[in-house]
């Protein structure tokens, strides 16, 4: 190769000019956000507490269709369902036949469920990328209004796919969730988010 090509490629790639730079974790979320509109995932989630001795683990499946619509399956060890269909939220625990109803507004706001299912994540987080991990590249996001319960939480990338959420709370708890493999789809039923109250449950809206 000509030494002088070689030169300005290295000093295109130094400047950030060059059109074959690997994108970043901050990158890699926004085209998230931007370009995945339905999808679907089993999922892991570790509970950390705040000292690090005890952990909870739970399972089940996630879907989502932007603008906020989502549904949470908690199968495993009790389960549990948490239901939105872009304008309420439905949280229903089956063993107390209890059902909690909130205004997806309300109940989205910096929550990791807006990085997941939401629009716009610039205007809740700001983005910072993160060192590499465990082979993943990870961004943290901080929420742009403090005082809530997430003091921030990071997302972890293999290439595009979204992989891993860690989530710190402001109780000091710690939140891994995992999507061993999130299916990207161009939608997802409708029905899939909607909820109907069981017989005799308690509802509570707030």
């Amino acid at each position: 190769m000509n030494s002088s090509w070689a030169r300005a490629g290295a000093m295109a790639g130094l400047l950030g000019l060059s059109s074959l730079a690997w994108a970043d974790a901050a990158d890699s979320m926004r085209a998230f956000v931007r370009e995945v509109k339905a999808g679907r995932a089993e999922f892991t989630q570790t509970v950390t507490s705040p000292d690090g001795a005890k952990q909870r683990q739970s399972s089940g499946s996630f879907s989502f269709a932007r603008p906020n619509r989502f549904r949470f399956d908690y199968a495993k060890p009790y389960p549990q369902t948490i239901v939105s269909d872009g304008q309420k939220v439905w949280y229903h625990d089956p063993d107390l036949n209890q059902v909690t109803v909130r205004k997806v507004a309300d109940a989205l706001g910096n929550t990791p469920v807006a990085l997941l299912a939401g629009t716009d994540i610039e205007r809740e987080f700001e983005l910072k990328n993160q060192p590499s991990v465990d082979g993943l590249e990870w961004v943290q996001a901080t929420p742009r209004v403090s005082g809530g319960t997430v003091q921030w939480l990071k997302a972890g990338f293999k290439g595009k796919a979204l992989v891993a959420v860690e989530i710190a709370d402001s109780f000091g708890q710690r939140s891994m969730l995992r999507f061993p493999s999130l299916s990207a789809e161009a939608a997802v039923p409708a029905d899939t988010f909607r909820f109907a109250v069981p017989a005799g449950a308690d509802v509570s809206e707030q």
